[in-house]
């Protein structure tokens, strides 16, 4: 295991301090304030802990309230709303200050046979084909705002091997494309056969490229080379099919809608073999800078 992918599992591990009542650290993030993967991911952690270990978590929606300070600590309050004969549901809300951040909702199922079928995978070429961040992202530093842009994002991602199918936002700046992107990623090391766990890995993955596609379709690069701001809205996950977050997972993406400062992101992340294994779906504020 990377020492990279330890600390964000280290991260994941919340500290109990009540009943339903968890608190968690921040680690560095590429801009200053707490990535939106690591909360959603924490506040997963945080409703799991208090469900049977018989249920697995089939979706969740959250809504990003305000900024997060990664200079102290984040607590999560978990509301036991519903503990049927199958499903199970909690509301988590996440503080800082005295004020919420971030709240989810989040469903949990016992297993169930039933009717099966599912949107078949896209092609892409294999994982293993692919260059990896360490490989093309030094290519892309002249055109980022920050010279350190391109150590922050390493750094950022270290925990996940994560590869572009085809070139990021910010390897066509002023080429508008169609608003579509593929990513395969995996966790950079082995995982603990704990359901919740590759669950919340994913989740926390999810958050990283899924308004991607909205940049494509009008040739923006995005934050690093200063020609839109953003911030995710809210984000909503539907878990379909066991997948462990260790092994290759494709995570195609694609927007179908850009407006009133908003971009809309739709997604299906697959297993090797094809199994569509999540659906998500993200929007987020994305803008202009003026001059």
């Amino acid at each position: 295991m990377s020492e990279a992918l330890d600390e964000l599992l280290d991260l994941l591990d919340l500290e109990r301090i009540e009943q339903d009542i968890f608190r968690g650290r921040s680690r560095s993030a590429i801009v200053p304030r707490v990535f939106g993967g690591q909360v959603a991911a924490q506040a997963l952690v945080a409703a799991g802990r208090t469900v049977p270990d018989d249920r697995t978590a089939h979706s969740l929606h959250a809504y990003f309230l305000r900024m997060g300070d990664p200079g102290v600590p984040i607590v999560y309050t978990v509301d036991r709303i519903r503990d049927g004969r199958s499903f199970t549901t909690r509301r988590v809300v996440a503080v800082q200050h005295g004020q919420p951040i971030f709240h989810l909702s989040a469903s949990f199922q016992t297993y169930e046979e039933g009717l099966e079928h599912q949107a078949p995978m896209p092609p892409a070429p294999a994982p293993e084909t692919l260059p990896t961040a360490e490989e093309i992202l030094p290519r892309y530093a002249k055109d980022f705002v920050d010279p350190g842009t391109v150590e922050r994002l390493l750094q950022a991602r270290a925990a996940v091997d994560l590869r572009y199918v085809d070139e990021p936002p910010y390897g066509t700046v002023g080429q508008a494309r169609e608003p579509r992107s593929q990513v395969w990623f995996r966790a950079n090391g082995k995982l603990a056969d704990d359901p919740l766990l590759h669950v919340c890995l994913a989740t926390y993955v999810s958050d990283m490229t899924l308004l991607d596609s909205v940049l494509l379709a009008h040739g923006r690069g995005g934050w690093a080379v200063g020609d839109v701001v953003g911030a995710s809205l809210d984000h909503a996950m539907w878990f379909h099919r066991p997948f462990r977050a260790d092994e290759w997972l494709l995570y195609d993406q694609e927007s179908p809608s850009a407006s009133g400062g908003r971009g809309l992101g739709q997604a299906r992340i697959y297993t090797q073999d094809g199994r569509l294994a999540i659906s998500v779906i993200q929007e987020g504020v994305v803008r202009v800078p003026r001059d």
